[in-house]
């Protein structure tokens, strides 16, 4: 029996957050608009019934871009950037609050009209999510235009879609043509289109491996796939390296799972430069803020809570550092997540610098009817970067 060629796709939701502030306030298409801060005033009337936006150059104090539409982004704003360096980019920009719950109604939406055309789907987060079509019998060019005007019925937005032999390559193609796109990888593809990319294309390889990779004159992944192993070996450990070797050559035998029941939920980052534990300690504090609400959102999404909650701190070194703190109360607001990050933060010995930072929460239930959800960190109250 012949066996069914591997048909992945990768669909990500066009500029979400923004977009679906776009369906709210039509006339802001085609403007740079920021979504994010934690003071961003809502849009008010002026007496003639017109809307009054806000604007980014009037933006003070501490927060985080959260996104931004294609324009903005055209300027240089990007995701989980300081909003006050935003500011500075694009101070004529409309700034917009973040309203998660309007955001996770049309993550809701777009995802069930997926799951009736293709229902082997892996739930990668809000705006974003895998699916394995190999058994379907559509081509995929069908599938990919009858999955996009699924999502456009049901939310009036726009996505793209990367259809690739695997999950690895799936991702990448996905961002190939957006906004807006289908791109399909086949037989021949890898070398044409993958290839001359930026390694940095793949998911995996963060700026600072990505600056190792170029210093060793390794610019494109159609370079990385030609480097000797031994020569990545020099450069960075075993397993990566071989993972490096794998993944410019476009291989990955990851399945498309469909979980039910999360053991966990996690956000990380990997910063563009390292950041000193002391005087990058308002950059840090931005970051944690933004990574914590990101992993609150998560799990709102998915009507979990717990009580686990994790950091994970990766020096300039590469030295990685993990640490946990168990409360009482499963918690799944930002701020109760916040707290109990600190306070395992406060146990990691911060010397050097640091690249990476992740925050994890496990445990996870489907919480009972009790006003006490956050009771369990209130008393958390250390603050590694305040």
């Amino acid at each position: 029996m012949s066996r069914v060629p591997r048909r992945v796709a990768h669909l990500d939701m066009d500029a979400f957050y923004a977009s679906v502030e776009l369906l709210r306030y039509p006339e802001l298409k085609g403007l740079p608009v920021v979504i994010g801060g934690s003071n961003a005033a809502q849009p008010s009337l002026a007496p003639d019934g017109t809307r009054l936006y806000s604007r980014l150059g009037d933006y003070v104090g501490r927060g985080v871009v959260t996104t931004a539409t294609y324009e903005a982004r055209a300027l240089g704003v990007h995701s989980a950037m300081g909003m006050m360096k935003a500011a500075r980019l694009a101070p004529d920009a409309i700034l917009l609050p973040a309203d998660f719950t309007r955001y996770r109604e049309y993550s809701r939406l777009f995802k069930q009209a997926v799951v009736e055309i293709a229902p082997h789907m892996e739930d990668r987060g809000i705006d974003e999510i895998y699916l394995d079509l190999s058994t379907l019998a559509q081509d995929s060019l069908t599938l990919a235009q009858t999955l996009k005007q699924a999502v456009r019925e049901a939310t009036g937005l726009s996505c793209s879609i990367g259809i690739a032999p695997n999950k690895l390559l799936a991702k990448i193609a996905s961002d190939l043509d957006k906004p807006d796109g289908i791109t399909l990888i086949g037989e021949g593809d890898l070398e044409r289109r993958i290839w001359p990319l930026p390694v940095g294309r793949i998911n995996g390889i963060g700026p600072k491996a990505q600056q190792r990779l170029n210093a060793m004159g390794i610019q494109t992944i159609g370079e990385l796939a030609g480097t000797p192993l031994d020569r990545l070996i020099e450069q960075f450990s075993e397993r990566y390296a071989f993972w490096l070797r794998e993944a410019a050559h476009g291989r990955d035998d990851r399945p498309v799972v469909m979980e039910s029941s999360p053991k966990s939920v996690s956000r990380e980052t990997t910063f563009e430069r390292d950041l000193h534990v002391r005087r990058d300690r308002e950059t840090l504090a931005r970051v944690l803020d933004a990574l914590c609400q990101r992993v609150a959102g998560d799990m709102s999404r998915k009507g979990v809570a717990g009580r686990t909650i994790g950091v994970k701190v990766r020096f300039h070194d590469f030295r990685t550092v993990t640490r946990d703190v168990t409360l009482p109360n499963v918690v799944s607001d930002a701020a109760a997540i916040r707290r109990a990050a600190s306070v395992g933060l406060g146990r990691v010995p911060m010397e050097g610098r640091i690249r990476l930072l992740g925050v994890r929460v496990g445990g996870l239930e489907v919480p009972g009817e009790t006003n006490a959800q956050a009771q369990g960190a209130d008393a958390l109250q250390l603050d590694l970067f305040q």
